[in-house]
């Protein structure tokens, strides 16, 4: 996997979690809120790991 797919799908889990972390809170419900703030943490890591792969291939393209 590319270092910009995984941003992408970085992205893609923070938003996720963002509206999951939002509903379950207006909802009162705490297990999707744990989930949405799970979510965020994975799509932050993704988005690191997307981030130093990029940085690694860059630095081995000669």
């Amino acid at each position: 996997m590319s270092g910009l797919s995984d941003k992408v799908k970085g992205a893609v889990n923070k938003a996720k979690g963002e509206t999951k972390d939002q509903i379950g809170n207006a909802t009162g419900d705490t297990k999707l809120e744990a989930k949405g703030k799970f979510d965020k943490l994975k799509g932050e890591a993704q988005e690191k790991i997307g981030e130093a792969k990029e940085h690694f291939h860059n630095d081995h393209k000669d």
